[in-house]
């Protein structure tokens, strides 16, 4: 997680704090398998085909890219 997302969720669980748990918990199963079938994980089209999003709740998307680092 890059420091500006970290601030976003802070922001946004200030805002939505019903939905703090559920979304650390996606992040949670992110880590461990993103493409976990529970997560729903899936490509964007349109402006947004370069990002990919998984659902958190019925009401609630996590929209992100992957980025793989050379080390």
């Amino acid at each position: 997680m890059t420091p500006k997302f970290q601030r976003a969720f802070r922001k946004f669980v200030k805002r939505n704090a019903e939905l703090q748990q559920r979304i650390e918990d996606t992040l949670q199963q992110m880590e461990a398998d993103v493409f976990a079938p529970a997560l729903g994980t899936h490509k964007l089209s349109g402006k947004l085909d370069s990002l990919q999003s998984c659902s958190c709740g019925y009401d609630c998307r996590v929209v992100f890219s992957i980025e793989y680092r050379n080390e």
